[in-house]
């Protein structure tokens, strides 16, 4: 498997092209800088030559063509239809500075008219010593350029790897570590967020874990008696030769049982779905038009059981709309199925101090005292509980109820059964 870059790496890349962005923007301003003020220097050598030149230009190229030799400034004066020059011929421009290319060569030109004498004075410095002084300025701009970059590289790995030692020693104690509690604060702030971060996901792997342990065990706990059950017909049909109507009565316990099977793994999943929800997936939910579908499916789906509604309009809470779903549906299948109910009110309204109240009556045989309570607990079915059930439905109402921030409970109902309270924080 490929490696990445290590971030104290990306940390000495990054400051390096941080640096070559800012070098090349100061490398390019200033290469044009050195050009323009070499240029500059050069127009004030032929400014402060002009002031001796324009005293009397005949005397100074008489001047200089008398000392033989190439001169450092060439003069060349136009009088009349006489042209005059030190050296060579400077070609006629208009007055001003100007660059000019003669015989090859660069120069760079100053010419002044003077009317009054009829003559035009143009001077030229050769740019030859000022581009190669130029290109010279220009390679030590480059090359600190590229020392500029190396170090800011060089600093960055440095400097990147003392900032990056809390990381470090977190990766360190992790590995370490890896069954123990929250790592220890660094003082460092993305350190601590980072740390902060494996800690909540050490606490929920540690919470995912312990789910499926608890699903593995219940499940191995409540499948053991039906699938006993199960291999035991299996065994019946296999091996005893049985009449049509044995037959058929151990075919409808093995589809039993399988249906038995079929309700608590689907039981088992909603719990541990259940466990492993997160406050922040909480979503707004319209309470009253979801008792309504409830009802409508109720009315459809459990036989003989008319469902009537009392819940505020266009109630809305912050919750989750399967879970919430799942309250209703299990309360009206238990007040059918196990307090033979064949009338239930769905109810729920928001009360003063901003919970939500949802409830369930009916008017089945209730529930028993001595069972309101502890029939909440996983696996545990009231005594007067119809044979078939996995003893999961109020413990799954049980757990939406604190998903919720709430909690449930079973008291008297006004139609004589029992009457299912679930509070929620709205």
């Amino acid at each position: 498997m490929r490696r990445g870059q290590s971030l104290r790496t990306r940390v000495a890349l990054a400051a390096a092209l941080g640096a070559t962005i800012i070098v090349a923007v100061t490398y390019v301003v200033m290469y044009k800088a050195i050009a323009r003020n070499n240029l500059d220097q050069a127009d004030r050598r032929l400014t402060t030559a002009s002031r001796l030149v324009l005293l009397d230009p005949d005397q100074v190229v008489a001047f200089i063509a008398l000392n033989r030799g190439a001169p450092d400034i060439s003069v060349t004066v136009r009088h009349g239809g006489a042209i005059t020059s030190t050296d060579i011929e400077l070609p006629l421009v208009p007055d001003g500075r100007d660059t000019v290319a003669v015989d090859g060569r660069q120069y760079r030109l100053l010419t002044v008219s003077r009317p009054r004498r009829d003559d035009v004075v143009t001077l030229g410095l050769p740019l030859r010593d000022v581009n190669a002084q130029t290109s010279r300025q220009r390679q030590r701009v480059f090359a600190s350029a590229i020392a500029a970059i190396a170090a800011a590289a060089g600093l960055g790995w440095a400097l990147g790897g003392r900032a990056l030692r809390p990381i470090a020693r977190l990766t360190s104690w992790v590995r370490s570590h890896p069954q123990s509690g929250p790592p220890p604060k660094s003082g460092v702030r993305e350190a601590d967020e980072l740390s902060d971060a494996l800690a909540t996901m050490n606490r929920r792997s540690a919470t995912s874990l312990e789910t499926a342990r608890d699903f593995a065990a219940a499940a191995a706990h409540e499948l053991r008696t039906p699938l006993t059950a199960m291999r035991t017909n299996v065994e019946v049909l296999r091996t005893m030769n049985l009449d049509r109507a044995a037959r058929d009565e151990v075919l409808s316990d093995l589809e039993r049982t399988q249906v038995r099977i079929e309700s608590t793994l689907r039981a088992l999943e909603q719990l541990a779905v259940g466990d492993l929800a997160s406050p922040a997936n909480r979503v707004e939910t319209d309470l009253a038009e979801l008792c309504d579908r409830a009802a409508h499916d109720a009315a459809r789906l459990i036989g003989d059981l008319s469902v009537e509604l009392e819940v505020d309009p266009e109630l809305v809470v912050l919750g989750f709309p399967a879970g919430l779903r799942l309250i209703v549906d299990n309360a009206l299948t238990n007040a059918r199925r196990h307090g033979k109910a064949t009338r239930a009110i769905i109810s729920a309204h928001r009360l003063p101090s901003g919970r939500v109240v949802l409830a369930i009556d009916d008017n089945g045989s209730g529930v028993p005292s001595g069972d309101r309570v502890r029939v909440f607990e996983r696996f545990v079915r009231g005594t007067d509980a119809a044979p078939g059930g996995s003893g999961l439905g109020l413990a799954l109402i049980a757990q939406q109820a604190a998903l919720h921030g709430g909690r449930a409970w079973i008291e008297d109902s006004s139609l004589g059964g029992a009457r299912l309270v679930v509070e929620l924080v709205g």
